[in-house]
């Protein structure tokens, strides 16, 4: 079964667009499940889908990146001369509904869409050579799968520094224009395999209520304090966790050690 579902979101509240957020495992989240965001782990986008954390608090970055959306589809549209249009709906795919896609622009006249996204100039090492962040990628192509358009465009500005686009093609045997800073085929086979990831996720850990295996990760730090704090006078019982304890006193030895070390070369 292909094809996917519109829900128009133009209308709807806040709340309701959240709620309607967490019912899947949107495009940014697929990045997070696969390891390739810094800024959040597996165990960070299972909390946000169950509830336990709130949702992420509006940033610098994040407003530059909404206000400067328009500004970065005006220049692919003059670069590539194609037209391109708001799409007001969350899209959930018909045959893997834990995955949706929420897009900043459809590509008039063609099966395609285009991400835009801004950038620190801290961040122009990571476009060197044709390349662009694996997470960006992971995003395009969970776009793909919702959609099953045939190609998805990237569109980065990084600020006060350059202007990149790359296409992201499901055709093995397509072009890459003349306008483009590099061009990468997405076989069906990687499609299929994030719609399973996607299903996977879903059914043995959203659904079921049990947490990801726990990685040492910032994020997930983070967010098992904000889930578990509790204010008992500064005792925590660690009954059971002997091992765990074990392991920490070990690892916080080596990393003294490390750093004597460290100051020694130094």
């Amino acid at each position: 079964m292909n094809g996917f579902i519109k829900i128009p979101v133009q209308e709807m509240s806040w709340e309701e667009w959240l709620k309607e957020r967490r019912g899947s495992i949107g495009g940014s989240d697929v990045g997070a499940l696969l390891g390739l965001n810094r800024y959040r782990s597996p165990y960070t986008v299972w909390a946000e889908k169950t509830g336990l954390l709130p949702e992420q608090q509006d940033n610098e970055a994040m407003r530059q990146g909404r206000d400067l959306e328009d500004y970065v589809a005006k220049r692919f549209m003059e670069r590539s001369e194609k037209q391109v249009v708001r799409y007001n709906y969350l899209l959930r795919s018909a045959e893997c509904p834990h995955l949706h896609a929420n897009i900043d622009r459809r590509i008039l006249g063609e099966r395609s869409g285009l991400e835009c996204k801004t950038a620190s100039a801290l961040n122009m090492k990571a476009y060197k050579g044709g390349q662009f962040p694996e997470s960006y990628y992971a995003q395009c192509v969970s776009y793909l799968a919702v959609t099953g358009w045939e190609r998805w465009y990237l569109a980065a500005l990084v600020l006060n520094k350059a202007f990149f686009i790359y296409q992201l093609t499901t055709r093995a045997d397509d072009i890459t224009p003349e306008w483009c800073d590099g061009s990468v085929y997405v076989p069906a086979s990687e499609i299929a395999v994030l719609k399973q990831m996607a299903a996977d996720f879903w059914e043995q850990y959203v659904e079921t209520g049990t947490p990801p295996p726990v990685d040492g990760s910032d994020s997930t730090t983070e967010a098992l304090k904000t889930i578990y704090y509790e204010d008992n006078g500064g005792e925590v019982e660690l009954f059971g966790r002997e091992g765990s304890f074990a392991a920490y006193t070990q690892l916080m030895g080596t990393k003294r050690d490390i750093e004597r070390q460290l100051e020694e070369v130094k």
